[in-house]
Protein backbone atom coordinates (compact mmCIF):
# COMPACT_ATOMS: atom_id res chain seq x y z
CA UNK A 1 0.00 0.00 0.00
CA UNK A 2 1.20 3.34 -0.73
CA UNK A 3 1.59 5.55 2.13
CA UNK A 4 -2.01 7.89 1.23
CA UNK A 5 -3.79 4.60 1.49
CA UNK A 6 -2.43 3.84 4.43
CA UNK A 7 -3.15 6.76 6.12
CA UNK A 8 -6.81 6.81 4.82
CA UNK A 9 -7.02 2.87 6.08
CA UNK A 10 -6.25 4.24 9.59
CA UNK A 11 -8.63 7.51 9.51
CA UNK A 12 -11.32 5.02 8.76
CA UNK A 13 -10.31 2.42 11.57
CA UNK A 14 -9.49 5.34 14.26
CA UNK A 15 -13.36 6.72 13.04
CA UNK A 16 -14.25 3.05 13.86
CA UNK A 17 -12.54 2.74 17.16
CA UNK A 18 -14.33 6.37 17.98
CA UNK A 19 -17.20 5.44 17.05
CA UNK A 20 -17.56 2.32 19.28
CA UNK A 21 -16.08 4.53 22.32
CA UNK A 22 -19.30 5.71 21.92
CA UNK A 23 -21.65 2.86 21.50
CA UNK A 24 -19.34 0.82 24.72
CA UNK A 25 -22.18 2.91 27.07
CA UNK A 26 -24.06 -0.54 26.78
CA UNK A 27 -21.41 -2.32 28.99
CA UNK A 28 -21.99 0.69 32.34
CA UNK A 29 -25.65 -0.05 32.34
CA UNK A 30 -24.80 -1.72 36.14
CA UNK A 31 -24.39 2.18 37.08
CA UNK A 32 -27.18 3.79 35.65
CA UNK A 33 -29.49 0.55 37.41
CA UNK A 34 -28.17 1.39 40.69
CA UNK A 35 -29.65 4.70 40.00
CA UNK A 36 -32.82 4.02 39.16
CA UNK A 37 -32.50 1.25 42.22
CA UNK A 38 -32.28 4.01 44.66
CA UNK A 39 -35.13 6.16 43.02
CA UNK A 40 -37.66 3.40 43.65
CA UNK A 41 -36.01 2.84 47.09
CA UNK A 42 -36.02 6.92 47.60
CA UNK A 43 -39.43 7.10 46.32
CA UNK A 44 -41.26 10.51 46.32
CA UNK A 45 -42.64 13.15 43.48
CA UNK A 46 -40.66 12.61 39.91
CA UNK A 47 -38.94 9.26 41.03
CA UNK A 48 -38.95 5.93 39.56
CA UNK A 49 -41.82 3.69 40.07
CA UNK A 50 -40.67 0.29 38.70
CA UNK A 51 -40.44 -3.32 40.03
CA UNK A 52 -36.96 -4.05 41.18
CA UNK A 53 -37.55 -7.19 39.02
CA UNK A 54 -37.75 -5.12 36.44
CA UNK A 55 -34.77 -3.26 37.03
CA UNK A 56 -32.22 -5.11 33.70
CA UNK A 57 -35.26 -5.01 31.20
CA UNK A 58 -34.06 -2.33 29.14
CA UNK A 59 -31.11 -3.39 28.97
CA UNK A 60 -31.66 -7.23 28.27
CA UNK A 61 -33.94 -5.60 25.61
CA UNK A 62 -31.01 -3.69 24.02
CA UNK A 63 -28.63 -6.42 23.94
CA UNK A 64 -31.62 -8.69 21.99
CA UNK A 65 -32.57 -5.69 19.45
CA UNK A 66 -28.98 -4.92 19.41
CA UNK A 67 -28.03 -8.97 18.47
CA UNK A 68 -31.00 -9.14 15.62
CA UNK A 69 -30.71 -5.45 14.11
CA UNK A 70 -27.05 -6.45 13.03
CA UNK A 71 -28.70 -8.11 10.41
CA UNK A 72 -30.34 -5.32 9.45
CA UNK A 73 -27.37 -2.83 9.77
CA UNK A 74 -25.14 -4.95 7.90
CA UNK A 75 -27.54 -5.62 5.12
CA UNK A 76 -27.51 -1.65 5.10
CA UNK A 77 -23.80 -1.25 5.15
CA UNK A 78 -23.49 -3.41 2.44
CA UNK A 79 -25.89 -1.70 0.15
CA UNK A 80 -25.42 2.16 0.96
CA UNK A 81 -22.08 1.93 2.63
CA UNK A 82 -21.07 2.52 5.97
CA UNK A 83 -21.16 6.53 6.18
CA UNK A 84 -25.02 6.62 6.13
CA UNK A 85 -25.46 3.72 8.34
CA UNK A 86 -23.36 4.71 10.59
CA UNK A 87 -25.12 8.28 10.91
CA UNK A 88 -28.04 6.51 11.16
CA UNK A 89 -27.22 4.68 14.10
CA UNK A 90 -25.82 8.40 15.81
CA UNK A 91 -29.13 9.96 15.12
CA UNK A 92 -31.38 6.54 16.79
CA UNK A 93 -28.87 6.46 19.90
CA UNK A 94 -29.27 9.94 20.25
CA UNK A 95 -32.72 10.46 20.20
CA UNK A 96 -33.06 7.41 22.65
CA UNK A 97 -31.32 8.91 25.03
CA UNK A 98 -32.45 12.09 24.96
CA UNK A 99 -36.36 10.44 24.42
CA UNK A 100 -35.50 8.71 27.86
CA UNK A 101 -33.68 11.89 29.78
CA UNK A 102 -37.74 12.90 29.56
CA UNK A 103 -38.98 10.52 31.71
CA UNK A 104 -39.43 8.14 34.40
CA UNK A 105 -41.81 5.55 32.44
CA UNK A 106 -41.19 1.74 32.38
CA UNK A 107 -42.00 1.17 28.73
CA UNK A 108 -40.40 4.68 27.33
CA UNK A 109 -36.97 3.75 29.37
CA UNK A 110 -37.86 -0.40 27.27
CA UNK A 111 -38.69 1.30 23.90
CA UNK A 112 -36.23 3.94 24.15
CA UNK A 113 -32.51 2.28 25.60
CA UNK A 114 -33.91 -1.23 24.71
CA UNK A 115 -35.04 -0.86 21.22
CA UNK A 116 -34.27 2.62 19.69
CA UNK A 117 -31.00 2.79 21.07
CA UNK A 118 -30.31 -0.93 20.40
CA UNK A 119 -31.15 -0.23 16.92
CA UNK A 120 -28.58 2.49 16.63
CA UNK A 121 -26.21 0.86 18.46
CA UNK A 122 -26.07 -1.64 15.99
CA UNK A 123 -26.68 0.47 13.25
CA UNK A 124 -23.12 2.22 14.29
CA UNK A 125 -21.26 -1.29 15.69
CA UNK A 126 -22.09 -2.92 12.34
CA UNK A 127 -20.24 0.13 10.22
CA UNK A 128 -17.55 0.39 12.17
CA UNK A 129 -15.37 -2.77 11.31
CA UNK A 130 -16.38 -3.91 7.51
CA UNK A 131 -14.63 -0.13 5.72
CA UNK A 132 -11.73 -0.78 8.25
CA UNK A 133 -10.86 -4.23 6.62
CA UNK A 134 -11.41 -3.30 2.53
CA UNK A 135 -8.32 -1.01 3.46
CA UNK A 136 -6.05 -3.61 4.74
CA UNK A 137 -4.50 -6.95 3.34
CA UNK A 138 -5.56 -10.24 4.59
CA UNK A 139 -2.56 -10.35 7.05
CA UNK A 140 -3.53 -7.87 9.34
CA UNK A 141 -7.86 -8.61 9.69
CA UNK A 142 -7.42 -10.11 13.04
CA UNK A 143 -5.33 -7.06 13.92
CA UNK A 144 -7.69 -4.07 12.22
CA UNK A 145 -10.56 -6.09 13.50
CA UNK A 146 -9.40 -6.29 16.70
CA UNK A 147 -8.61 -2.59 17.18
CA UNK A 148 -12.30 -1.40 15.88
CA UNK A 149 -13.93 -3.34 18.24
CA UNK A 150 -12.15 -2.76 21.25
CA UNK A 151 -13.09 0.93 21.42
CA UNK A 152 -16.56 -0.71 22.16
CA UNK A 153 -14.53 -3.32 25.39
CA UNK A 154 -12.67 -0.12 26.28
CA UNK A 155 -15.54 2.51 26.11
CA UNK A 156 -16.72 1.91 30.09
CA UNK A 157 -12.90 3.17 31.27
CA UNK A 158 -13.82 6.42 30.55
CA UNK A 159 -17.68 6.31 31.02
CA UNK A 160 -18.20 4.42 34.13
CA UNK A 161 -16.39 7.00 35.86
CA UNK A 162 -18.41 9.83 34.03
CA UNK A 163 -21.69 8.45 34.42
CA UNK A 164 -21.04 8.52 38.14
CA UNK A 165 -19.82 12.01 38.04
CA UNK A 166 -22.71 12.93 35.91
CA UNK A 167 -25.32 11.74 37.91
CA UNK A 168 -24.22 12.35 41.62
CA UNK A 169 -23.74 16.07 40.18
CA UNK A 170 -27.15 16.36 37.53
CA UNK A 171 -29.01 13.48 38.50
CA UNK A 172 -29.66 10.68 36.25
CA UNK A 173 -31.75 11.90 33.78
CA UNK A 174 -29.79 15.08 33.18
CA UNK A 175 -26.99 12.89 32.56
CA UNK A 176 -28.84 10.68 29.61
CA UNK A 177 -29.53 13.91 28.17
CA UNK A 178 -26.23 15.18 28.07
CA UNK A 179 -25.22 11.33 26.87
CA UNK A 180 -27.89 11.76 24.00
CA UNK A 181 -26.69 14.71 22.54
CA UNK A 182 -22.87 13.66 23.22
CA UNK A 183 -23.21 10.72 21.20
CA UNK A 184 -25.53 12.34 18.41
CA UNK A 185 -22.41 14.73 17.68
CA UNK A 186 -19.62 11.96 18.02
CA UNK A 187 -21.09 9.13 15.99
CA UNK A 188 -22.87 11.10 13.58
CA UNK A 189 -19.33 13.48 12.88
CA UNK A 190 -17.28 10.38 12.60
CA UNK A 191 -19.44 8.49 10.38
CA UNK A 192 -18.77 11.29 7.78
CA UNK A 193 -14.92 9.68 7.84
CA UNK A 194 -16.06 5.92 7.16
CA UNK A 195 -15.48 5.26 3.53
CA UNK A 196 -14.79 2.05 1.41
CA UNK A 197 -12.08 2.23 -1.25
CA UNK A 198 -12.35 2.65 -4.59
CA UNK A 199 -13.79 0.05 -6.94
CA UNK A 200 -11.40 -2.75 -7.57
CA UNK A 201 -9.33 -2.15 -4.68
CA UNK A 202 -7.44 -5.13 -3.91
CA UNK A 203 -4.79 -4.57 -0.42
CA UNK A 204 -1.76 -6.35 -1.22
CA UNK A 205 0.44 -7.99 1.96
CA UNK A 206 3.83 -5.72 2.03
CA UNK A 207 6.44 -7.49 0.03
CA UNK A 208 9.44 -8.36 2.35
CA UNK A 209 12.94 -8.62 0.86
CA UNK A 210 14.03 -12.03 -0.36
CA UNK A 211 10.76 -13.29 -0.52
CA UNK A 212 8.35 -14.25 -3.68
CA UNK A 213 5.74 -12.45 -4.38
CA UNK A 214 2.56 -13.46 -3.68
CA UNK A 215 -1.21 -12.35 -5.16
CA UNK A 216 -3.21 -11.22 -2.59
CA UNK A 217 -5.89 -13.76 -1.33
CA UNK A 218 -9.31 -13.29 -3.26
CA UNK A 219 -12.07 -15.93 -3.27
CA UNK A 220 -15.43 -16.84 -3.92
CA UNK A 221 -17.95 -14.45 -2.15
CA UNK A 222 -20.40 -15.92 -0.14
CA UNK A 223 -23.95 -14.27 0.10
CA UNK A 224 -25.92 -15.01 3.38
CA UNK A 225 -28.24 -17.79 1.19
CA UNK A 226 -25.10 -19.90 0.48
CA UNK A 227 -23.46 -19.22 3.88
CA UNK A 228 -26.56 -20.43 5.57
CA UNK A 229 -26.32 -23.56 3.37
CA UNK A 230 -22.77 -24.64 4.78
CA UNK A 231 -22.26 -26.85 7.97
CA UNK A 232 -19.38 -24.30 8.95
CA UNK A 233 -21.90 -21.56 9.51
CA UNK A 234 -23.89 -23.56 12.37
CA UNK A 235 -20.30 -24.48 13.74
CA UNK A 236 -19.55 -20.89 13.87
CA UNK A 237 -22.75 -19.78 15.08
CA UNK A 238 -22.85 -22.36 17.65
CA UNK A 239 -19.19 -21.87 19.00
CA UNK A 240 -19.48 -18.18 18.97
CA UNK A 241 -23.10 -18.53 21.45
CA UNK A 242 -20.56 -20.87 23.72
CA UNK A 243 -17.83 -18.18 23.73
CA UNK A 244 -20.22 -15.34 24.24
CA UNK A 245 -23.04 -16.63 26.38
CA UNK A 246 -20.58 -18.24 28.73
CA UNK A 247 -18.56 -15.33 29.31
CA UNK A 248 -21.59 -13.09 29.98
CA UNK A 249 -23.39 -15.73 32.25
CA UNK A 250 -21.06 -15.19 34.72
CA UNK A 251 -19.06 -11.63 33.80
CA UNK A 252 -21.52 -9.49 35.47
CA UNK A 253 -21.65 -11.99 38.77
CA UNK A 254 -18.01 -11.78 39.20
CA UNK A 255 -18.29 -7.95 39.05
CA UNK A 256 -21.00 -7.26 41.17
CA UNK A 257 -19.14 -9.28 43.82
CA UNK A 258 -15.92 -7.35 43.37
CA UNK A 259 -18.41 -3.77 43.48
CA UNK A 260 -19.43 -4.90 47.02
CA UNK A 261 -16.27 -5.48 48.08
CA UNK A 262 -15.06 -2.08 46.33
CA UNK A 263 -17.73 -0.01 48.20
CA UNK A 264 -17.70 3.57 47.41
CA UNK A 265 -15.18 3.06 44.80
CA UNK A 266 -17.57 0.06 42.58
CA UNK A 267 -17.45 1.66 39.32
CA UNK A 268 -13.52 1.23 39.31
CA UNK A 269 -14.14 -2.80 38.85
CA UNK A 270 -16.41 -2.28 35.53
CA UNK A 271 -13.45 0.23 34.57
CA UNK A 272 -11.23 -2.72 35.08
CA UNK A 273 -13.29 -4.87 33.44
CA UNK A 274 -13.34 -2.86 30.40
CA UNK A 275 -9.38 -2.89 30.25
CA UNK A 276 -9.37 -6.55 30.00
CA UNK A 277 -12.17 -6.83 27.81
CA UNK A 278 -10.72 -4.37 24.92
CA UNK A 279 -7.41 -5.86 25.27
CA UNK A 280 -8.39 -9.65 24.80
CA UNK A 281 -9.88 -8.13 21.54
CA UNK A 282 -6.74 -6.59 20.24
CA UNK A 283 -4.49 -8.91 21.47
CA UNK A 284 -6.86 -11.80 20.03
CA UNK A 285 -6.78 -10.14 16.62
CA UNK A 286 -2.93 -9.62 16.44
CA UNK A 287 -2.04 -13.33 17.36
CA UNK A 288 -4.57 -15.33 15.23
CA UNK A 289 -3.17 -12.86 12.41
CA UNK A 290 0.61 -15.18 13.38
CA UNK A 291 -0.37 -18.17 14.94
CA UNK A 292 -4.26 -18.71 12.66
CA UNK A 293 -7.54 -18.54 13.45
CA UNK A 294 -8.72 -21.45 15.00
CA UNK A 295 -5.72 -22.15 17.44
CA UNK A 296 -5.70 -18.59 18.86
CA UNK A 297 -9.56 -19.66 19.43
CA UNK A 298 -9.06 -22.88 21.03
CA UNK A 299 -6.56 -21.37 23.32
CA UNK A 300 -8.82 -18.72 24.37
CA UNK A 301 -11.92 -20.69 25.38
CA UNK A 302 -9.66 -23.18 27.17
CA UNK A 303 -8.09 -20.51 29.51
CA UNK A 304 -11.57 -19.45 29.80
CA UNK A 305 -12.78 -23.03 30.70
CA UNK A 306 -9.81 -22.95 33.40
CA UNK A 307 -10.95 -19.75 35.07
CA UNK A 308 -14.43 -20.86 35.47
CA UNK A 309 -13.37 -23.66 37.45
CA UNK A 310 -10.61 -21.44 39.44
CA UNK A 311 -13.65 -18.97 40.08
CA UNK A 312 -15.53 -21.06 42.47
CA UNK A 313 -12.41 -21.59 45.21
CA UNK A 314 -11.46 -17.83 44.09
CA UNK A 315 -14.46 -16.00 45.34
CA UNK A 316 -14.84 -18.68 48.31
CA UNK A 317 -12.43 -15.97 49.77
CA UNK A 318 -14.31 -12.87 49.40
CA UNK A 319 -10.89 -11.24 48.48
CA UNK A 320 -11.99 -8.19 46.21
CA UNK A 321 -8.56 -7.76 44.58
CA UNK A 322 -8.66 -11.50 43.41
CA UNK A 323 -11.88 -11.19 42.34
CA UNK A 324 -11.04 -7.97 39.95
CA UNK A 325 -8.09 -9.74 38.56
CA UNK A 326 -10.65 -13.10 37.73
CA UNK A 327 -13.13 -10.63 36.71
CA UNK A 328 -10.61 -8.83 34.69
CA UNK A 329 -9.45 -11.70 32.70
CA UNK A 330 -12.92 -13.45 32.19
CA UNK A 331 -13.18 -10.31 30.50
CA UNK A 332 -10.09 -10.19 28.61
CA UNK A 333 -10.95 -14.10 27.36
CA UNK A 334 -14.66 -12.87 26.81
CA UNK A 335 -13.54 -9.85 24.73
CA UNK A 336 -11.46 -12.57 21.99
CA UNK A 337 -14.41 -13.77 20.81
CA UNK A 338 -15.68 -9.83 19.31
CA UNK A 339 -12.48 -10.05 17.46
CA UNK A 340 -12.00 -13.71 16.01
CA UNK A 341 -15.52 -13.96 14.80
CA UNK A 342 -15.48 -11.18 12.79
CA UNK A 343 -11.97 -12.24 11.21
CA UNK A 344 -13.35 -15.85 10.64
CA UNK A 345 -16.88 -14.61 8.75
CA UNK A 346 -14.26 -12.22 6.71
CA UNK A 347 -11.92 -15.28 5.94
CA UNK A 348 -14.28 -17.63 5.10
CA UNK A 349 -16.85 -15.89 3.04
CA UNK A 350 -15.27 -12.75 1.77
CA UNK A 351 -16.03 -9.17 2.36
CA UNK A 352 -19.03 -8.39 -0.35
CA UNK A 353 -21.27 -9.31 1.77
CA UNK A 354 -19.14 -9.37 5.44
CA UNK A 355 -22.22 -6.85 6.96
CA UNK A 356 -25.14 -8.79 6.99
CA UNK A 357 -22.77 -12.12 6.46
CA UNK A 358 -21.65 -11.51 10.34
CA UNK A 359 -24.80 -9.74 11.40
CA UNK A 360 -26.33 -13.00 11.35
CA UNK A 361 -23.44 -14.92 12.93
CA UNK A 362 -23.47 -12.00 15.37
CA UNK A 363 -27.02 -13.02 16.15
CA UNK A 364 -25.50 -15.72 18.75
CA UNK A 365 -24.10 -13.15 20.90
CA UNK A 366 -27.35 -11.89 21.99
CA UNK A 367 -29.25 -15.27 21.75
CA UNK A 368 -25.76 -16.94 23.56
CA UNK A 369 -26.13 -13.76 26.44
CA UNK A 370 -30.21 -14.40 27.04
CA UNK A 371 -29.74 -18.33 26.90
CA UNK A 372 -27.26 -18.47 29.10
CA UNK A 373 -27.84 -15.56 31.26
CA UNK A 374 -31.52 -17.16 32.20
CA UNK A 375 -29.82 -20.39 32.76
CA UNK A 376 -27.60 -18.83 35.34
CA UNK A 377 -30.32 -17.05 37.40
CA UNK A 378 -31.91 -20.47 37.39
CA UNK A 379 -29.11 -22.29 38.47
CA UNK A 380 -28.44 -19.71 41.11
CA UNK A 381 -32.27 -19.00 42.06
CA UNK A 382 -32.22 -23.18 42.65
CA UNK A 383 -29.07 -24.41 44.33
CA UNK A 384 -28.22 -20.30 46.36
CA UNK A 385 -24.76 -19.81 45.39
CA UNK A 386 -22.58 -19.40 42.08
CA UNK A 387 -21.00 -22.58 41.99
CA UNK A 388 -23.16 -24.44 39.52
CA UNK A 389 -23.01 -21.36 37.09
CA UNK A 390 -19.66 -21.83 37.24
CA UNK A 391 -19.39 -25.56 36.27
CA UNK A 392 -21.85 -25.40 33.60
CA UNK A 393 -20.14 -22.37 31.68
CA UNK A 394 -16.42 -24.32 32.16
CA UNK A 395 -18.49 -27.78 30.75
CA UNK A 396 -19.83 -25.10 27.94
CA UNK A 397 -16.08 -24.02 27.02
CA UNK A 398 -14.99 -26.84 26.88
CA UNK A 399 -17.22 -27.96 24.58
CA UNK A 400 -16.43 -25.10 22.44
CA UNK A 401 -12.56 -25.69 22.43
CA UNK A 402 -13.35 -29.11 21.25
CA UNK A 403 -16.04 -27.43 18.42
CA UNK A 404 -13.12 -25.52 17.11
CA UNK A 405 -11.16 -28.79 15.33
CA UNK A 406 -13.91 -28.18 13.01
CA UNK A 407 -13.03 -24.51 12.17
CA UNK A 408 -10.81 -25.07 9.34
CA UNK A 409 -9.94 -22.41 6.84
CA UNK A 410 -11.42 -23.90 3.45
CA UNK A 411 -9.82 -23.18 0.54
CA UNK A 412 -11.60 -20.43 -1.42
CA UNK A 413 -11.65 -20.39 -5.38
CA UNK A 414 -10.02 -17.64 -6.98
CA UNK A 415 -12.95 -16.48 -9.37
CA UNK A 416 -11.72 -15.38 -13.02
CA UNK A 417 -12.75 -12.29 -13.29
CA UNK A 418 -10.62 -11.01 -10.61
CA UNK A 419 -7.93 -12.80 -12.57
CA UNK A 420 -6.70 -9.86 -14.73
CA UNK A 421 -6.34 -7.50 -11.14
CA UNK A 422 -3.97 -9.98 -9.16
CA UNK A 423 -2.03 -10.19 -11.99
CA UNK A 424 -2.10 -6.11 -12.11
CA UNK A 425 -1.37 -6.97 -8.48
CA UNK A 426 1.53 -9.05 -8.63
CA UNK A 427 3.47 -7.04 -11.57
CA UNK A 428 3.18 -3.58 -9.09
CA UNK A 429 4.61 -6.00 -6.17
CA UNK A 430 7.32 -6.90 -8.53
CA UNK A 431 8.35 -3.78 -9.38
CA UNK A 432 8.30 -2.33 -6.27
CA UNK A 433 10.22 -5.22 -4.81
CA UNK A 434 12.78 -4.87 -7.87
CA UNK A 435 13.28 -1.04 -6.84
CA UNK A 436 13.64 -1.85 -3.32
CA UNK A 437 16.73 -4.31 -4.03
CA UNK A 438 18.30 -1.91 -6.49
CA UNK A 439 17.74 -4.36 -9.47
CA UNK A 440 15.28 -1.97 -11.72
CA UNK A 441 16.43 0.68 -13.24
CA UNK A 442 14.48 4.09 -12.87
CA UNK A 443 12.84 4.32 -16.49
CA UNK A 444 13.21 7.97 -16.35
CA UNK A 445 16.78 8.81 -15.78
CA UNK A 446 19.34 9.27 -18.81
CA UNK A 447 21.36 7.40 -19.91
Amino acid sequence: MTDSTKNRGWMVTFSGIGINLALGILYTWSIFKEAIRESIQKGGPGSFDWSLASLNDPYAVCCIVFAFAMILAGKCQDKIGPRVTALIGGVLVGLGFIWISQTTSYVIWVLGFGVLAGVGIAFGYGSATPPALKWFPPAKTGLIAGLVVSGFGLASVYIAPLSKYLVAAWGLQNAMLFFGIAFFIVVCGLSLLLINPPKGYVAADPVKKGQPVKPPVIGQEFGPAKMMKTGTFYLLWFTFFIGSGAGLMVIGSVAGMAQKSLGELAFLSVAILAVGNAGGRILAGFLSDKIGRRLTLTIMLTFQAVLMFASIPIIATNNAAALVVLATLIGFNYGTNLSLFPSFTKDLWGLKNFGTNYGIVFTSWGVGGFVMGRLSQMLQASTGSFNSSFITAGIMLIIGAALTMGLKKRPRPVQEDLAPLIAKSVIVNSVRRGLAEGSVSNPDEKD
